[in-house]
């Protein structure tokens, strides 16, 4: 029997992609058309034997979180739960607080993902190379191949070539140390709660000894990365398993476009009846597009390609639509142009406007380049980068967005580029 773990976070975290994350939970933001959680989820449903589904974070239950697993339990048929921690206890103290709930039934083996990932997920892979490597006790990290430069703001693997075994473990290193990194999806057994306990235990022992200092620095917050693989790396106990196929991060609302066009590209195998097609008397349609079936489309608008379309959006004439989210309720008037943009939920851009950002995409000559968390500034000066709409967002006719990031309930009144609109 097996379990999978998902990291969800908090309301503390994923401020990098605000003003998105401000109406709803990070993990909750659709990426190619549902939930960032639900290519996790749908992920590890397909592993067979899978029988439950913990999210662990800090949020508060709230009723997008609710409905979501209520929706989720029910079109997958399995227990979907969310365990919520008292405070930010780390990668390692939250799988580590509620560990009894992970190994009840006990299952052999659980996975744990990050929720901030997007990935062709090859969890199935992931299990049989455990079985066919090291110890029946081992444990996994995925892995894959960055450029020497990108790497130093990962975790750095370095593996025996031969084995796969992980002998040096450096979270986000200073200088050069390895080009495969961890990606953030691992494959663990009960066994792993001994060497986080190892930690807490001397984590308790330091704290008696120290002065009592600011309430974070609980025992239970534990990094797996900092404290759990460094110590394990070299002892025969880790593995890596590095895959070929996609994988990205997504920190900052422009991550959001270039992950949607990775999982739309793998909807053509995995769920091509997202994808819209040429029909006769609808939009135009090039390249990987997802249209929700409530959007209102009017046929001589051109979608494409890496575009996403929302619940109750409605698309007016001569409309032009690439590289773009749209979100549920938005209005794109006539003959209006979006380029790699995000638009809010329920915003309205008027006729003949056009909102525009630049993409922040990885360099596509280098096969193992990553997308870049870009610094919001950079030498005092805004970084160009996608075009982001808040919620409720008005954009009158006839004027140019131009890399800007507008935050909720603004009405523009003229043009604007490279500005944060507060």
């Amino acid at each position: 029997m097996l379990k999978a773990v998902i990291l969800i976070g908090g309301p503390q975290k994923g401020t990098r992609f605000r003003p998105l994350s401000f109406e709803v939970p990070k993990p909750l933001f659709p990426v190619a058309g549902v939930a960032m959680l639900q290519h996790h989820i749908e992920a590890c449903v397909k592993v067979p034997n899978m029988k439950e589904i913990l999210l662990i974070g800090f949020y508060q239950p709230n009723e997008e979180l609710t409905r979501f697993l209520s929706n989720a339990q029910q079109e997958f048929k399995l227990s979907i739960r969310y365990l919520q921690e008292y405070a930010a206890l780390g990668t390692g103290g939250g799988i580590y607080h509620f560990r009894d709930q992970i190994v009840s039934g006990s299952p052999e083996a659980f996975f744990v993902l990050n929720a901030d990932v997007c990935s062709a997920f090859p969890l199935a892979e992931m299990l049989s190379f455990q079985k066919e490597h090291g110890e029946p006790n081992s444990f996994v990290i995925l892995g894959t191949t960055a450029n020497r430069k990108q790497s130093l703001n990962y975790g750095c693997i370095v593996e025996n070539e031969e084995t796969n075994e992980i002998l040096h473990y450096v979270e986000k290193p200073s200088t050069f140390v390895s080009d495969i990194i961890n990606c953030g999806i691992y494959l663990f057994n009960p066994d792993i709660f001994q060497h986080i306990g190892a930690v807490f235990q001397k984590n308790q022992q330091d704290m008696l000894l120290e002065e009592p200092t600011n309430g974070w620095h609980r025992a239970e917050a534990i990094r797996l990365e900092q404290d759990i693989f460094t110590a394990l790396a070299g002892q025969g106990k880790l593995y890596v398993y590095k895959t070929l196929s996609f994988w990205s991060q997504i920190k900052s609302a422009g991550s959001a476009i270039y992950a949607s066009r990775l999982y739309l590209n793998q909807y053509h195998t995995s769920h091509p009846e997202r994808l819209a097609s040429n029909k006769e008397g609808g939009p135009k349609i090039s390249g990987n597009v997802y249209i929700h079936p409530t959007a209102n489309i009017d046929p001589t608008a051109a979608l494409g390609p890496n575009v996403s379309i929302g619940t109750g959006v409605t698309i007016g004439a001569g409309v032009r639509v690439r590289e773009s989210i749209i979100l549920h309720g938005a209005t794109l008037q006539d003959h209006c142009c979006v380029l790699n943009s995000i638009v809010g939920w329920d915003s309205t851009i008027g006729k003949w406007a056009r909102v525009e950002g630049t993409p922040s995409d990885p360099n596509p000559n280098d096969p193992y380049a990553k997308i870049d968390s870009e610094t919001l500034f950079r030498d005092g000066k805004l970084t160009p980068s996608i075009t982001i709409l808040g919620c409720n967002v008005t954009i009158p006719s006839e004027v140019i967005i131009l890399n800007s990031i507008v935050l909720p309930h603004k009405d523009l009144n003229r043009s604007f580029k490279n500005q944060i609109i507060l």
